[in-house]
């Protein structure tokens, strides 16, 4: 049987949401025994589970902004979940002259592309310039995984500069 991309792509997606619904149905059993190597559940659940406010904007890396050997992928790990209307906001240095090195924001199309760091079918969402002041600021909109990179020196940025993350925004709860 042959499986497309958007089918590997959601049932990637749902062995994740499983992983994450046993470890957090789990989560006390890994408190009491030596399971969690370091990870505190509990926090990480209290800090996570509410997402009844409203859309929020997030400078992505924090204060480390869009930069060059930062791990963008675990800071997304750490920083999510995200939810729909959330705003993404790139910040990082315009170009000052030839010697500097320049950032972008790409959309990558898929999961694989992602891996690999193949920006051949990428939409440029933000070039070397847009980041600059208040950053570029990218909307949530679809509930679909958004795979981000930068796009610069033909994905050497991303792919040994750790410029990648993905996010798959949630749905907010509702209150009535």
């Amino acid at each position: 049987m042959e499986m497309d991309l958007k089918q590997a792509q959601v049932l990637i997606l749902l062995v994740l949401a499983s992983m994450l619904a046993v470890g957090m149905a789990n989560k006390n059993i890994a408190s009491t025994q030596r399971w969690n190597h370091g990870f505190n559940h509990t926090d990480w659940f209290a800090k996570h589970q509410n997402g009844t406010g409203g859309p929020k904007r997030i400078v992505v890396g924090g204060s480390e902004n869009w930069h060059f050997g930062f791990n963008y992928t675990d800071w997304a790990l750490k920083n999510g979940p995200f939810y729909l209307n959330d705003t993404l906001v790139f910040k990082y240095d315009p170009p000052v002259d030839n010697s500097s090195h320049p950032h972008s924001v790409y959309l990558l199309p898929n999961f694989w592309s992602y891996l690999n760091c193949d920006l051949t079918r990428a939409k440029r969402l933000a070039d070397v310039t847009q980041g600059g002041g208040e950053g570029f600021e990218f909307r949530l909109k679809r509930w679909q995984p958004h795979y981000f990179a930068c796009g610069e020196s033909n994905g050497f940025h991303c792919d040994k500069g750790l410029m990648k993350f993905f996010v798959m925004p949630l749905f907010r709860r509702w209150h009535g």
